[in-house]
């Protein structure tokens, strides 16, 4: 059979976009969209396994599932304490470097620890009491085991007679199982695996730092933004590449500008919430550069349901963040090529 990849590639898109449209759905139904982040970081479960037999994405989906609701429950358990800065700090270091060795060893795609970071720090940003702890840890879990069942739903589908050759496989809707992914221990012994968590954390605390210093809203963008833009680890130190993902991010965060500009109802953020993350999921696998256009305003439409932000600000402070993100992250991207020639660790 072939392969169905690309924009016809209809089945990861659209269960990623109904793993996050049934929750949000329900928290709109019940007036409860201000906990719209940690429905959304569950639902995050049906981004990983894309393509993958069912015997190997029960793993993967299993061991993202977890890492997610492990960074939830640090940023809620921070948000719980006040976000102290050197708390804040170390668990930043402990997800984005553990993050990075995490996705490599599983070889999980997408290979980064954009969302773990990302959740951590938006949790983290929510004021929260002792008592809100299990209910908002709780709705992360409820939603991450939604989104685990219908990313393992397609079993079920696949035993419909023809389903494999016939009409849902030509439309994309049914595509072939062709990724087998691994454990990769020898990852951990990988001097370029270390150099990329050298990279991420030193990049997420410069970024974060400098962002704090300057007293930009939510310093998380420019760490997110450092994130995006460093290769996956065993990847090479492309400027191209990492150029493509700043162009993303920052279209990204033109768009988000135009969609919310008009101060849009509530239902409308989310169909955005649910349209982004279809594309993203299709496209993330792909080029990553193209995936952030609508990973960035499926980020910052999630943050505005959760904690509703004046427009202006939000555009001005993410863009400032943006760019001193990426630019933090080219630097090291050229600090990492240059150090691989010299050490001979180039691929």
């Amino acid at each position: 059979m072939r392969a169905v990849s690309g924009p016809r590639n209809l089945e990861v898109g659209l269960r990623a976009a109904l793993a996050v449209a049934v929750p949000l759905s329900v928290l709109f139904a019940v007036g409860r969209l201000d906990l719209t982040a940690y429905a959304t970081f569950g639902a995050f479960t049906a981004l990983y396994g894309r393509n993958e037999p069912y015997q190997y994405r029960v793993r993967t989906l299993t061991v993202a599932a977890i890492a997610l609701l492990v960074s939830i429950a640090a940023g809620i358990g921070l948000a719980v304490a006040g976000e102290p800065l050197p708390l804040v700090a170390v668990a930043l270091v402990v997800v984005v470097g553990g993050g990075t060795l995490f996705v490599t060893v599983f070889q999980i795609v997408p290979p980064q620890s954009l969302f773990f970071v990302f959740a951590l720090l938006v949790c983290a940003a929510i004021p929260t009491a002792p008592a809100d702890v299990l209910p908002r840890l709780g709705l992360a879990a409820v939603s991450a085991a939604f989104a685990w069942l219908l990313t393992m739903s397609g079993w079920a589908i696949r035993r419909i007679p023809g389903a494999s050759q016939g009409l849902l496989a030509r439309s994309g809707l049914v595509t072939e199982l062709r990724r087998r992914p691994g454990i990769d221990t020898a990852a951990l012994r990988d001097p370029r695996v270390w150099l990329t968590v050298v990279q991420n954390v030193v990049g997420v605390l410069l970024a974060g730092g400098i962002a704090l210093a300057f007293g930009f809203g939510h310093a998380y963008w420019a760490v997110v933004s450092v994130v995006a833009v460093i290769p996956p680890a065993r990847a090479a130190h492309s400027i191209s590449r990492s150029l493509h993902r700043i162009v993303g991010t920052v279209v990204g965060v033109a768009v988000t500008a135009v969609l919310l500009s008009w101060s849009p109802p509530a239902a409308f953020v989310i169909a955005v919430i649910v349209v982004c993350q279809f594309f993203a999921e299709i496209l993330v696998a792909r080029h990553y550069g193209a995936a952030l256009v609508f990973i960035t305003p499926l980020a910052l439409s999630v943050s505005h349901l959760a904690n509703p932000t004046p427009i202006g600000t939000l555009v001005i402070d993410r863009v400032l963040e943006t760019v001193l993100g990426a630019g933090i992250g080219i630097v090291l991207v050229l600090l990492a090529r240059g150090f691989e020639r010299r050490r001979g660790l180039a691929p």
